[in-house]
């Protein structure tokens, strides 16, 4: 009997060993035990901190600045406070006024956005030593000033990759928090960037964060992506993704 109750603990201990996820959590009764409990309300809670957390944009462009040695523009979305984000995408797609004046067209290969997206706590944290990785893989390229959003969605890379007359847009956003990962970047990549874009004409490289994808193979990854979609003038789903790379880190 002792036995066959072991075999069951011991694949459910290879499996907690294998993800973060929450499986063959232990009972009580019909009840979850407290420890698993007070540990999915925390994860909740910081799910949901991450989703209203305002970015500090000033620190975060001082930084971007300072790693990087490229201009940082910081510029808002058309959704004015964070309530006004989370109700209305479509806001958190164009720029505000004040913030389009900002933008010059110029001969660029690549225009570099940084959104919060649903985790500023993404942004603060992986932003600037992804782009530390990114940047020394795209020596030669002519890269626009880069663009720091508050209240910003993906779709706003569209808008300010066609302002500035860009080949291709990359915009870094902190992603959907899960409840074991509420600090998620994604990386979003588009050809030819503009108002006309469909989410199937991007690329993207989902969860870099520590203990997701690190950093020299998210950097790896976008670096591929960037350099076939100039050469092949597109993204998206005509793109495929960067499996049979190198796997570096």
């Amino acid at each position: 009997m002792s036995e066959a109750l072991d075999r069951p603990r011991a694949l459910a201990a290879r499996l907690r060993a294998l993800t973060p996820a929450r499986v063959a959590l232990s009972r009580t009764g019909a009840s979850l035990q407290t420890g698993d409990l007070l540990d999915f309300q925390r994860a909740h809670a910081q799910a949901r901190d991450a989703v209203h957390a305002r970015l500090e944009v000033s620190s975060l462009a001082a930084n971007l600045a300072a790693i990087t040695g490229l201009e940082v523009q910081v510029m808002h979305s058309a959704a004015m406070d964070r309530t006004t984000y989370l109700q209305r995408p479509d806001l958190g797609r164009r720029l505000d006024e004040t913030s389009r004046a900002k933008l010059c067209a110029g001969n660029w290969e690549l225009a570099l956005i940084v959104a919060d997206g649903l985790s500023a706590v993404a942004v603060e944290r992986h932003a600037a030593p992804l782009l530390q990785q990114l940047l020394p893989r795209l020596e030669g390229w002519r890269l626009a000033p880069i663009a720091v959003v508050e209240q910003g969605r993906v779709a706003i890379g569209d808008e300010i990759g066609a302002a500035l007359g860009a080949q291709l847009s990359v915009v870094l956003i902190g992603e959907r928090p899960g409840l074991s990962s509420p600090d998620s970047l994604g990386a979003y990549i588009t050809w030819d960037p503009g108002p006309s874009r469909t989410n199937a004409e991007r690329n993207c490289i989902s969860n870099i964060r520590i203990g997701g994808l690190n950093y020299i193979a998210a950097a790896t990854q976008l670096s591929y992506y960037l350099t076939e979609a100039r050469r092949r003038k597109l993204t998206g789903i005509s793109l495929k993704d960067a499996s049979l790379l190198l796997n570096e880190g």
